[in-house]
């Protein structure tokens, strides 16, 4: 369990997380009924009303990460050109820093990698709208909206990126569970 104090137009409300490891499944049900369950121990000690039960999409805890290196070569149209390349890689890393330092370029550029991600999610049969809406806010989360990639080059000037977002998705349960095709793109 973690605690947290929120000043609200409506007062302080105390917010209580239920950090729990759901492993293969979403855990949205699980984390639903624990919720409920709970409620009256909360009150209880709190001395308040519990008002909420809900399950929040910003899953910090889920953390998905992956990291690529691209040569020079790997950047250049025919393959072997290291100078475009140099150019190319030059070109995403400004991309990258305009998204990461203006909330208008980021909201585009998210989109673009949420494209992806998203229609993914949503052949994987996970509930896409929760992926879209905790990859946005994490965005912001303890900061300004900006970029969910980040770019940079290494020593030899290949092009290096990495993305970290949440991503709570359930390969057991749910639609996974039901639908064919689903359980066709999982496989």
């Amino acid at each position: 369990l973690e605690a947290r104090l929120v000043s609200t137009e409506s007062g302080t409300m105390i917010i209580v997380h239920i950090l729990v490891d759901c492993r293969d499944a979403m855990g949205a049900n699980a984390v639903n009924s624990m919720a409920e369950t709970i409620a009256p121990l909360i009150e209880g000690i709190s001395g308040g009303t519990v008002i909420l039960r809900i399950i929040s999409n910003l899953a910090v805890h889920r953390l998905a990460r992956v990291s690529a290196t691209f040569t020079r070569e790997e950047m250049s149209d025919s393959g072997s050109d290291t100078e475009q390349g140099s150019e190319i890689i030059a070109g995403v890393i400004q991309a990258y820093h305009f998204a990461e330092a203006d909330p208008f370029r980021a909201t585009t550029h998210n989109k673009g990698i949420m494209n992806a991600i998203s229609s993914v999610a949503l052949a994987c049969g996970q509930d896409w709208r929760a992926i879209e809406s905790g990859a946005h806010s994490y965005a912001s989360h303890e900061r300004r909206y900006g970029s969910l990639t980040k770019w940079s080059k290494d020593e030899e000037g290949n092009l290096v990126g990495s993305i970290e977002l949440p991503m709570a998705v359930g390969l057991v349960g749910g639609a996974v569970r039901v639908h064919p095709a689903a359980q066709a793109n999982v496989a």
